[in-house]
């Protein structure tokens, strides 16, 4: 079994024990369950901003502990400040050391998108995501069958949330593409072995319909990296790990922004003849 399966035989469980502790119906009573969501997909694409959903999350099954000391609430607003385009929240606790906390907080202090990244596997987890304040949910084509995920996502869009999906290869995006969907993530990491390549996002950007806004996630430390992912097609970037090393990531995604934003400037002044 690889980590993946685990995670997700894990989530199954997670879950079942959560629907018993908190009905649904007290989740569609938080205050911010009937409000409208702040559109991923807008602000991702907004000339002024910088593409980039930063992430925050404490550690990875693949590297341990990260950051452990991090205060979601500096990390977020500083992000923010930084001209990060959206946020990312992991909520899983088991292998990201992530709570329901941390989104709720995020949101309290930000207004912009916020992804809520966890294995989603059941429609239960979306109005949690809803009830949290979360704006765009996280589906995993590897962890899914694509009826399954076809159907998570329009139960998310009846919530009025938008939905990433996120792939590893050709495969899952062929069998996974549906017009639920509002953005398309390629996971340089591969989820099974942890391996990062970038080939990953370049090898598939021109097989994702142009009506979805394009993301290249995992694995990206260095801003002439954002070029070039610009350049192959990318619409935006999912950066966690690469600022979250940092003992603050916020200064470290601020710095990162600045000299990607200064790389941009550079490439769109008209060449000397």
């Amino acid at each position: 079994m690889n980590i993946l399966d685990k995670i997700i035989a894990d989530k199954y469980k997670e879950v079942e024990e959560k629907k018993s502790l908190v009905p649904v119906k007290l989740l569609e009573k938080s205050v911010y369950f009937p409000g409208s969501v702040v559109s991923m997909k807008k602000y991702v694409t907004q000339p002024d901003k910088s593409g980039i959903i930063a992430e925050f999350k404490r550690k990875s099954p693949s590297k341990g502990m990260i950051n452990g000391a991090a205060s979601v609430e500096t990390v977020s607003i500083g992000y923010m400040q930084a001209e990060a385009s959206a946020l990312s929240i992991l909520t899983d606790k088991e292998y990201f050391g992530g709570t329901n906390e941390d989104l709720k907080i995020a949101r309290k202090f930000n207004f912009c998108p916020i992804l809520r990244k966890d294995f989603v596997v059941d429609e239960y987890q979306i109005i949690e995501a809803k009830s949290i304040g979360a704006d765009c949910i996280l589906l995993i084509a590897a962890a899914l069958e694509p009826e399954k995920l076809k159907s998570l996502a329009y139960f998310a869009k009846s919530l009025g949330l938008e939905v990433l999906m996120e792939v590893h290869d050709g495969e899952e995006l062929e069998r996974s593409l549906c017009d639920g969907l509002d953005l398309v993530g390629v996971n340089n990491r591969n989820l099974k072995t942890f391996e990062v390549s970038l080939d990953t996002s370049l090898a598939l950007v021109n097989q994702i319909p142009n009506s979805f806004v394009k993301i290249s996630e995992s694995g990206i430390s260095d801003p002439k990296t954002l070029i070039q992912l610009s350049e192959a097609g990318f619409d935006g970037f999912l950066i966690g790990e690469n600022f979250m090393k940092s003992a603050r990531p916020e200064q470290a995604a601020y710095n990162f922004i600045k000299e990607f934003k200064k790389l941009k400037s550079k490439e769109s002044e008209p060449s000397q003849a």
